[in-house]
Parts: C-alpha cells; sequence; structure tokens
C-alpha cells in the first residue's frame, strides 16, 4: 500500500479534530430547558451528560442533539437508540410537533449569542485532540491539500481553529450549509484535485455511504478510533474491505498510515 500523500486530505471535525462533547451537551441542555420547560427532570443532570455522551455516536446533524436528552429522560432503552436513532428520533420529532428546522434555529442561535456574550466559556469547553493542532500546521506548511468537510455550521469551525492558531481559508471549510451528503462533497473535491483522497472520519455512517459510491471507489476511508465511535462501529469497520482503522498517534504521523 502506498503512502504517496493523497491529492487532498479530507477531514471531519467532530470527533476527529476537536472533542466538543462538554459543549455539545451544555448547548442541548440549554435547548432541552427552551423546548421542554415544563417537563420534570428525572435524571441527575451529572447522569443525564454521562449518558448523552455514550450516546453521542448516534448523531448525524446538530439539531438531533437536545431529541437524545428528550429520548434519555423518557426512559428510552439505550440498546433501541444505539440500533435505531433515526427511528426514536423521527417519533420524538411527531410527538412533540418539532421540526428539524426549528430545532437547528434553536440550537445555532444559541451558540451565536453564547459566543458573542460569554466566548471564553464556550471556547472552554472544546479540546482539540493531542496533537492534532500541530500536526495541522505542520500539513499546511508542507502545502497539503485539506478540507473539512463536517455537519456543523462553517462559522464555529473557522472560529475554534483561529482560537488555536490555525488560518483554515472559509472556501476549504464545507460545512453544514452545503445542505449535501458527504460523499457528493467529496465526489465534487474529487473532480477538483483529482484522485485519491484519503477521508478520515469517526461516524462509520459517513463511510459506508462514501465506500457505497462507485465514483469514490479510489478514496482511502479511515475511521478515526479516538473519536466517537461505538464498540459495534469498530468491529464493523474491522470488518470492511475498504475501511482502515486510524488512533490519534497514526494521524498526527500523516502520511504513515498503513503497514510497510
Amino acid at each position: 500500500m502506498t503512502q504517496t500523500p493523497p491529492s487532498l486530505l479530507a477531514l471531519d471535525f467532530d470527533g476527529v479534530l476537536c472533542n466538543g462533547l462538554r459543549e455539545y451537551f451544555q448547548t442541548s441542555w440549554r435547548v432541552y430547558q427552551q423546548v421542554w420547560s415544563d417537563q420534570p427532570l428525572t435524571l441527575s443532570l451529572e447522569r443525564l451528560e454521562r449518558e448523552f455522551c455514550q450516546l453521542r455516536p448516534v448523531i448525524t446533524v446538530g439539531w438531533e442533539m437536545p431529541l437524545l436528552l428528550r429520548a434519555i429522560l423518557e426512559g428510552t432503552p439505550a440498546q433501541e437508540i444505539l440500533a435505531d436513532w433515526p427511528k426514536v428520533r423521527d417519533r420524538l420529532l411527531a410527538a412533540y410537533h418539532l421540526t428539524a428546522t426549528d430545532l437547528g434555529e434553536r440550537v445555532d442561535s444559541l451558540r451565536d449569542r453564547w459566543i458573542q456574550t460569554d466566548w471564553q466559556s464556550w471556547l472552554a469547553l472544546h479540546d482539540f485532540y493531542r496533537g492534532v493542532v500541530a500536526a495541522l500546521q505542520r500539513w499546511q506548511a508542507q502545502g497539503q491539500p485539506l478540507a473539512i468537510v463536517t455537519t456543523k455550521e462553517q462559522r464555529f469551525v473557522t472560529y475554534l481553529l483561529a482560537q488555536v492558531g490555525i488560518s483554515f481559508p472559509a472556501a476549504a471549510i464545507y460545512g453544514k450549509e452545503q445542505q449535501q451528503p458527504k460523499a457528493d462533497i467529496l465526489k465534487a473535491l474529487q473532480s477538483t484535485y483529482g484522485a485519491p483522497l484519503w477521508f478520515v472520519e469517526d461516524r462509520l455512517g459517513a463511510l459506508l455511504q462514501v465506500a457505497a459510491t462507485p465514483e469514490l471507489e479510489a478514496t482511502e476511508l479511515f475511521l478515526a478510533t479516538w473519536g466517537y465511535v461505538t464498540v459495534g462501529d469498530r468491529a464493523q469497520a474491522e470488518a470492511h474491505p475498504r475501511i482502515h482503522l486510524l488512533n490519534l498517534e497514526q494521524f498526527c504521523q500523516f502520511p504513515h498510515w498503513f503497514a510497510p
């Protein structure tokens, strides 16, 4: 397997570059209190946060997070959430007459207000994974083409990177505004940069979608095992012929990600 650097290194943000679990919970809890202000709290906040963090891998887009809190507080079994989160999520949307658009606007506007009024406390809830900032700076200095492909709003990614001294071009951050599956974004990037792309993601579903896209058959796929990954995700990825498991130490040693 070649270790020649790829035409483009495409990276997810949450769970690959940055650990925002503490911020996710705080933002979700604040939005939850807006939507379900009349519902009693049936668990301690500490236990609620712990269960939320354990189940965070099911989340695809940020607007789902308050719904995950509601599912936990209603007593939905963890195995049911892990096995069929879309069904649980859609049931809650219907039961409470909610929409993805409304919840998404609540999450994003709350974050915007938080940053505007107390950006230091918001920033303090984010942790870039060990070695990642130095690695990004090194790859930029070496001229390696990079892109961030994420379901997070582009402005939040730009802001967080800037706070750790990384100037990342906004045009190379493909955020929620794209309103496209990651596989479609990667196809567009491949048409610009050529093959092969390398794509690092902690959400197995996104990797499986890329693996099932014929136009991206040359793309090397990596599951970030330090991110929001369940034991089941890891086992499924390990058995998949297209997906490579990657640990954080290996990640920072790019491009030497393959056994000689």
